[in-house]
């Protein structure tokens, strides 16, 4: 199969190392600011200084390229090989790839939305019966690879959503992505439920599960929740990268160039942090930056400006640091289904796969990832059905070029009723899933019409059927144990 190969690079080799010594210089000149005394106490350890305010640590550039050193090498490991993760938005691989492009990206939904624009078109706050009806959808649309939670329980104790509503999704679905985890607390009992899952906590370090993540405050802060969750997975030998969030013109100067050096900056941050608390940790770099609307003050998930930066983003990773990962994508800024909508998660899947991106999402949200629709989620796995497509490309050899089929057919001959076309058409041609390609009266006949319609009636017709348990009944015993043990423990300390 003649796939499409050859990734698309913003950056020249001269940009990128420019960009990289710019994070150096910021870790070096600035610092990061640690809002958590174990946390400071590991990097001042590594090598970094304490600043005069005695929060602010300042970590020496050798000390940084130590640690990407060790990265590389990490990532060159053959004991990695295979080695990856469901992440919020996307797939880490924590081995060096060779792909060129991956054909075969995953594709991950979720994002604990606490808002839904439901099928009747009403926006309003999430419940447990549209968790489940969620679950559903992810279990019947194929393009989905992972999801944590599309949506959030907003009836439910917000100290408990985490860890019951992970326990939820793993009854539910063998589509397991990331989780999120607002305490120390939260961790424990989801890595026992995911413990349950995988059968062993040896199986779950091969194959991780329900991971969660931590993030700095930009520009150049961690707090201290984020600082305890992050170094308890550290602990615990679960996978992990410091993700930052930088937005051009707010928490970032206003240029792409110095929105990646700062976030690259924080990000690069956590691995000095990671190997300090444990030498053997698994560690990677995140940065999902983007450019703030000046007009709102909003952070835009979707535009032509993010789509450059993230796709700088993947190429720094990949040639300097030996990173595979996946991003952002499938987004749009859009408050509905719509041409707007269609249009910025069509080149937000696009243009980072092409840039060499493994994975996109979170697919199924509207509003700057505010809002979760299970019509949009449809509509998502109809742009990137045809994003594989479209990667995919075509056979060039001497059956496909049927040059003895021209010379039979001759000039002004027809092939709709040859063999090559009968037996060739299913695999080449796009056969089309919620697109329509009609004339005018044969479309205007239909009953439903357009691809918004026609996904609304596609996802009537999926949540309308019951929802399926995955696990044994001794597997949902022991988690529902688990959740209680953990919902006990949080209320009694709440009291």
């Amino acid at each position: 199969m003649a796939r499409l190969s050859g990734r698309v690079r913003v950056l020249s080799d001269r940009e990128m190392q420019l960009v990289h010594s710019a994070a150096l210089d910021i870790l070096a000149g600035v610092g990061l600011r640690v809002h958590h005394d174990r946390a400071r106490q590991h990097l001042i350890e590594a090598g970094g200084s304490l600043c005069a305010d005695g929060l602010t640590v300042k970590i020496p550039t050798d000390v940084v390229e130590n640690a990407v050193a060790h990265l590389r090498r990490d990532f060159l490991s053959p004991a990695r090989v295979g080695l990856k993760q469901a992440q919020r938005y996307s797939e880490f691989s924590y081995w060096q790839r060779g792909e060129e492009l991956h054909h075969d990206f995953a594709v991950n939904a979720g994002g604990f939305c606490a808002l839904l624009l439901d099928l009747e078109g009403r926006r309003r706050y999430a419940t447990l019966e549209d968790v489940y009806d969620s679950f559903k959808l992810i279990n019947a649309l194929d393009e989905i690879t992972w999801s944590g939670l599309p949506v959030s329980d907003q009836g439910m104790p917000h100290e408990l959503r985490c860890v019951t509503l992970a326990a939820e999704l793993v009854k539910y679905t063998r589509k397991i992505g990331g989780i999120e985890a607002w305490s120390v607390a939260d961790i424990r009992a989801i890595e026992e439920i995911a413990i349950v899952v995988r059968g062993s906590r040896e199986a779950l370090l091969r194959e991780p599960v329900l991971v969660g993540y931590a993030e700095t405050r930009s520009p150049l802060a961690l707090d201290p929740n984020m600082a305890e969750i992050f170094i308890e997975y550290v602990r615990r030998g679960l996978p992990q990268s410091l993700d930052t969030m930088p937005a051009a013109g707010t928490t970032a100067p206003a240029s792409g160039a110095a929105t990646l050096a700062l976030g690259l900056a924080e990000t690069l941050a956590g691995l000095v942090l990671g190997w300090a608390v444990n030498p053997e940790a698994v560690l990677s770099l995140d940065f999902t930056g983007g450019y703030c609307d000046m007009g709102t003050l909003s952070f835009p998930y979707a535009g032509p400006d993010r789509a450059t930066l993230l796709g700088a983003r993947i190429q720094i990773f990949r040639e300097l640091y030996g990173i595979t990962a996946g991003v952002h994508g499938g987004k749009t800024n859009s408050c509905e289904p719509g041409f707007q909508a269609g249009m910025e998660k069509a080149l937000s899947s696009l243009f980072p796969l092409l840039c060499g991106a493994c994975g996109i999402g979170t697919v199924g949200q509207l509003e700057f990832g505010l809002t979760y629709s299970p019509v949009q989620l449809v509509l998502d796995c109809e742009v990137t059905a045809q994003v594989r497509r479209m990667l995919r490309g075509f056979e060039v050899n001497e059956r496909t070029l049927a040059l003895d089929l021209i010379r039979q057919v001759g000039p002004e001959g027809n092939f709709v009723t040859t063999d090559f076309t009968a037996d060739n058409y299913r695999n080449e041609f796009w056969l089309g899933g919620l697109t329509e390609c009609l004339a005018w009266e044969a479309w205007t006949a239909k009953e439903v019409r357009g691809m918004a319609a026609r996904a609304e009636q596609k996802a009537r017709e999926i949540m309308a059927r019951p929802l399926e348990p995955v696990l044994s009944r001794e597997q949902s015993d022991e988690i529902d144990r688990i959740v209680a043990s953990h919902a006990r423990s949080v209320l009694e300390g709440r009291g």
